[in-house]
């Protein structure tokens, strides 16, 4: 009985850690898909000037549609992903400051 005990305590540590793993990748993921869709509901309000709809809207499905597309990669796909906007971030923000008539 102690052996199966054992194995049953053993085999529960496993899938909390695995679960804990998962569920921390979620929050990573979803947390940058919040990021880039807050980013792009900024463009859009300020090339078009939905309003606080269109702002939630375009938030809510840029935030999903990275979570969809994210769905298979592991923590290094989506950290490469993070520092590609950040990286593609800087430039824009460099682009900016010495743009000419500035």
């Amino acid at each position: 009985m102690a052996l199966q005990s054992e194995s049953l305590l053993g085999d529960l540590k496993y899938r909390l850690k695995g679960s804990s793993g998962s569920i921390a990748l979620f929050a990573f993921r979803l947390i940058s898909g919040l990021v880039l869709g807050l980013t792009m509901a900024l463009i859009f309000d300020e090339i078009f000037g939905f309003g606080t709809g269109g702002f939630v809207f375009v938030l809510v499905m840029f935030s999903g549609v990275f979570l969809r597309v994210s769905r298979k990669w592991s923590w290094v796909f989506v950290l490469l992903f993070d520092l590609f906007c950040l990286l593609v971030g800087m430039l824009l923000r460099m682009y900016i400051l010495i743009a000419p008539g500035a």
